[in-house]
């Protein structure tokens, strides 16, 4: 089992940023991938980025590239999400993942954007 907890949500004025962590812990030698989703009201939950821990290859959603950037910590289980020039359309509970034979979310961390 693969438990993850996210930090760092918020309310932030359109342009402004946001970083969010996620913390894994039990069965971490079994995560190959870790990244972030979210999900607006009313929409379905959609890919944000991710990261692999073998060899650091990352990828991001169209609508985020550019203005997030994933990293990682590897030697404490830890990834990063840095969003800058945030708009009112980001404004999602966002849910850190974790692939590891099967897929583990975490409790999601709300980001709200004002315009």
């Amino acid at each position: 089992q693969v438990q993850l907890v996210e930090s760092g949500g918020g309310l932030v004025q359109a342009g402004g940023s946001l970083r969010l962590s996620c913390a894994a812990s039990g069965r971490t030698s079994s995560i190959f991938t870790m990244g972030w989703y979210r999900q607006a009201p009313g929409k379905e939950r959609e890919f944000v980025a991710r990261i692999s821990w073998t060899g650091g290859s990352t990828n991001y959603a169209d609508s985020v590239k550019g203005r997030f950037t994933i990293s990682g910590d590897n030697a404490k289980m830890t990834v990063f999400l840095q969003m800058n020039s945030l708009k009112p359309e980001d404004t999602a509970i966002y849910y850190c993942n974790a692939a590891a034979g099967r897929f583990y979310w975490g409790q999601g961390t709300q980001v709200t954007v004002s315009s």
